[in-house]
Formats: structure tokens, C-alpha cells, sequence
């Protein structure tokens, strides 16, 4: 780029987009991820192309170039998105989410529901890196409960999310926060360790909101859990040996084995699991009605790839259980096709840098820096669409000012995953807030108001540079 362009011109695409994501929202509904915020996002990029290419003599192998490095960063994504549907279909049929719903709902109560699926949430998050591995897994059972239990599912979909972003950000195996560190330059032990006076007291919060609100749930619970139960031991053959896969997967995890890896071979265990406990599942899929190796062949891959409906006898478990496999995932790759060239054109442009100068000219004092810090993440997330890119830009635009102004880099990285990491998942554009809700078929702008881990991260950055704790300058560790 030869001249930026003016933050003015640079600010238009953005109102264009968010313009054209609310007449879709408002004509769409809970259908604007079909189709209608794919074509609001191109609008933008259009627009964005459009302004650089006539005003400032951008040539377009410039965003060609870009366009092409961006969605190579994200291949990986969209594969182990392909994954998850395959996960999420193959642990469906197989009934090792059916086993965990059935003596679920039987040993929860429905009282402390909520925060105990945030704290279990975290935990296996902590212990995976991965909040996309745990939504996808455990997640997704504990959303089954949720409903047999007669919890919202806004609330439940809140308590995963947390609980799973916690775990995320806090473990030392996250991509997120290995990514962090790095683009900062922080060692990695000591931006978790920094992590920990934000990231702490904003999760203890979250549990006593999850506690509090729960105590309020029970009314109807008993009759839930009976239909549930019953129509769950007619429709599955429930088996504690199904358990085995969840248990392998974890192994898995606690091994470092990449996230990809795991999800496919846990399909794949899953399948053989389905075989052997759920033959006559898998012929009434294929639509056979006698099991042969063809029908159970034709229903497992129906399974991986495509929509499975099974009648329970009970039309709420009859929604729950149905799946989508890898089919159910690709309008999610598509809007996060068009997201991630949203995001390339705006950086190619320069519009990108253009509006974050203006944010950081007016940086004064700690609290204005941190403030910026993470006004700025969170317009990354929602500008680029994508979480990594948003935590290395942010990384990249604010790396010479904490050090010109003498903080810390630990405070930059912690900052950068108080607002960056967390908020990605609260954007119904963004790959997470995407993903998410697919998986949890819980639309973001639902759960949104519920995840109070993740509105509440950023505002105890804030309010942790406010008060000055542990916030030193002219000093390296």
C-alpha cells in the first residue's frame, strides 16, 4: 500500500456490512446464516474493494494476494469443522450422547445445572486446549440435559460457552493462548500466570450469576426427565460401553494429539461403536428394514456426511437427536468463506491499520491504553471475522506502544485474550460465533446475553488497569 486511506473512507465498509446484516437479520431471522449474511459480508468486501481500487489505485493482485493467504490460514478450520460434523452425527447414532443424556438427567439436579455444567465445561476445556472439542463433545450432551431438565436453552448454551472459553483461554495446550504469547513475545507460563488476576475473579462471577440463576429451575423437571429417559431406552441400546470412545477421545487430548486427529479418529471409533450396539438404527437410516452389510454401510455413511431423523415418540428428544453430519457444517464454512474475504480485503486495503492509527493516537494513560487495547480486539473480531487474526493484529498494532509507553508485554497478551479470544464466539459472523452456533443449534444472538464469562472478560481488563494491580512499567520479567 502506497497511502492509507482515511479512516473516514476506511470506516465505510464497516457501516455497509453491519447496514446490510441488519435488513438481513430483520428479513431473515434465524435463517440470516443460510444465505443473507453470506451476501452482506461480499457487499462489504465489495465495497471495501471498490473504495481502494478507484480512490486510491490499490491494484487488485493485492487483495488476490491476500485473499489467498488468509483463507490458506483457515484451511485447517474448515477441516476440522468438516470433523465435527462427523463427530457430532457418529456420537449421536453410536449413543454415546444418548448414554451420557440418559444418566445425566437422572443424576443432575436441575438446580445447580447450570453451574455445573460451566465448571465441567472448564475443566475439560483446561485439560484440552480445545473449547471446539469440548462444545462439540460434552457440550452438546450437557445441551440434551439442559432440555430434559426443563433449562432454557439460551441459559445452557451460556454455561458451555463460558465454561468452555475459560478452559480455552487459561490451559497451556490452547492455540489461542500459545498464539497469544507469541505474537507478544511473553513467555507462555507467565502470560497464563498473568492471565489469572483477570481471568479468575471474572470466571468466580460467572459461577455465582450460574448458581444463583439456577436455583430458580426445577418446576416440570420430573416429567422431562421421564419422557426423556423412556423414549431415549426405546429409541437407543443404552450401554456404558459406549462411554469407551469419550474416554479414548480424552486420553487423546491429555496426549497432545492435534485436534484434528482426534476428532476424526473419535468419528471413526464412534462408527464402530454404531455397528455393533446400534445396527438397527443405522438400517432404519439407510431406510432397510433387514440389517445387511449394504444398509448398515449406506446408514453410517449417511451418518457421517448427512441428515439422520429418528422417532422417539417424543417430538422435543425427536429435535434434539436428529443430526446433520458434515452437511449440517457447510453453510458455516461458506459464511466463513465470505468472512475471511471480508477480513483479507480490509487488510489489504489498508483500511484495517487505517482506523486502528485513529484508536491508538488517542491513547494517554493505562486505562485509555488497555481500553484501546481491547475496543480494539473486539472490532478485529468483528471486522476480520476470525479470532486468530484479530489476536495477531491486535498483537502487531500495539506491540510498540506498550513498549514506547514502558508496560509490560504480558500486558498486551493478557489484554489481547481478555477481549480477542473471548468475544470471537459472541459474533454471529465470526468463525467461532458461527461454529457454535451450529453445533449447539442455539442461534449466538440467543446465547449471547448468557455468556457472562466472555462479556464480562473485557470490562475486567478495564477494570483491572484501572485500579493499577499488578500493572508495573520500566520492567521486564
Amino acid at each position: 500500500m502506497e497511502k492509507i486511506p482515511h479512516p473516514l473512507i476506511a470506516i465505510i465498509p464497516i457501516v455497509v456490512l453491519i447496514g446490510f446484516l441488519a435488513v438481513v437479520i430483520v428479513l431473515f431471522g434465524s435463517d440470516s446464516l443460510s444465505g443473507g449474511s453470506q451476501i452482506a459480508l461480499l457487499m462489504g468486501m465489495a465495497v471495501c474493494v471498490s473504495l481502494s481500487m478507484v480512490v486510491y489505485r490499490t491494484p487488485w493482485k493485492t487483495f488476490e494476494k491476500q485473499i489467498k493467504a488468509t483463507l490458506g490460514e483457515v484451511s485447517i478450520t474448515l477441516l476440522i469443522l468438516l470433523c465435527v460434523g462427523m463427530l457430532a452425527g457418529s456420537w449421536m447414532i453410536s449413543g454415546i450422547v444418548p448414554t451420557l443424556i440418559y444418566y445425566g438427567v437422572q443424576i443432575m439436579s436441575p438446580q445447580f445445572f447450570l453451574v455445573s455444567s460451566c465448571i465441567i465445561c472448564a475443566l475439560i476445556s483446561l485439560l484440552s486446549g480445545s473449547s471446539w472439542t469440548t462444545i462439540a463433545t460434552i457440550g452438546v450432551a450437557l445441551l440434551g440435559i439442559g432440555n430434559a431438565l426443563g433449562v432454557s436453552e439460551a441459559w445452557t448454551a451460556g454455561a458451555i460457552i463460558s465454561g468452555a472459553y475459560f478452559g480455552d483461554k487459561m490451559s497451556p495446550l490452547s492455540d489461542t493462548t500459545i498464539l497469544a504469547s507469541s505474537a507478544t513475545g511473553t513467555d507462555l507460563f507467565v502470560h497464563i500466570r498473568y492471565m489469572m488476576l483477570t481471568t479468575i475473579p471474572t470466571f468466580l462471577i460467572t459461577i455465582i450469576i450460574f448458581f444463583v440463576a439456577g436455583l430458580g429451575n426445577g418446576n416440570g423437571a420430573e416429567l422431562h426427565v421421564g419422557e426423556y429417559v423412556g423414549g431415549l431406552d426405546r429409541t437407543f441400546n443404552i450401554s456404558l460401553w459406549t462411554l469407551v470412545v469419550p474416554l479414548l477421545t480424552g486420553v487423546m487430548i491429555v496426549k497432545r494429539v492435534p485436534s484434528l486427529i482426534v476428532l476424526f479418529a473419535s468419528s471413526m471409533m464412534a462408527g464402530i461403536l454404531a455397528l455393533i450396539l446400534q445396527p438397527q438404527i443405522l438400517c432404519e437410516i439407510a431406510g432397510e428394514t433387514m440389517p445387511s452389510a449394504s444398509a448398515l454401510t449406506r446408514g453410517l455413511a449417511i451418518t457421517y456426511y448427512g441428515a439422520t431423523a429418528l422417532d422417539t415418540g417424543f417430538s422435543s428428544l425427536n429435535e434434539l437427536i436428529s443430526t446433520n453430519g458434515m452437511a449440517g457444517m457447510l453453510n458455516t464454512i461458506w459464511l466463513i468463506l465470505c468472512a475471511m474475504c471480508f477480513g483479507a480485503a480490509m487488510i489489504a486495503s489498508g483500511m484495517i491499520e487505517s482506523i486502528t492509527s485513529v484508536i491508538v493516537r488517542y491513547v494517554r494513560s493505562r486505562v485509555s491504553l488497555v481500553s484501546s487495547t481491547v475496543g480494539t480486539g473486539i472490532f478485529l473480531n468483528i471486522a476480520t471475522g476470525d479470532q486468530f487474526i484479530s489476536i495477531v493484529l491486535n498483537a502487531d498494532i500495539y506491540k510498540e506502544v506498550y513498549q514506547l509507553q514502558g508496560y509490560e508485554s504480558r500486558l498486551l497478551s493478557r489484554t489481547t485474550e481478555d477481549a480477542a479470544t473471548v468475544t470471537s464466539v459472541l459474533i454471529p459472523w465470526n468463525t467461532c460465533g458461527m461454529t457454535q452456533a451450529t453445533v449447539l443449534g442455539v442461534p449466538t444472538l440467543t446465547y449471547l446475553p448468557y455468556c457472562f464469562f466472555n462479556l464480562l472478560s473485557p470490562l475486567m481488563s478495564v477494570f483491572i488497569a484501572a485500579i493499577g494491580w499488578r500493572i508495573v512499567r520500566n520492567k521486564q520479567k
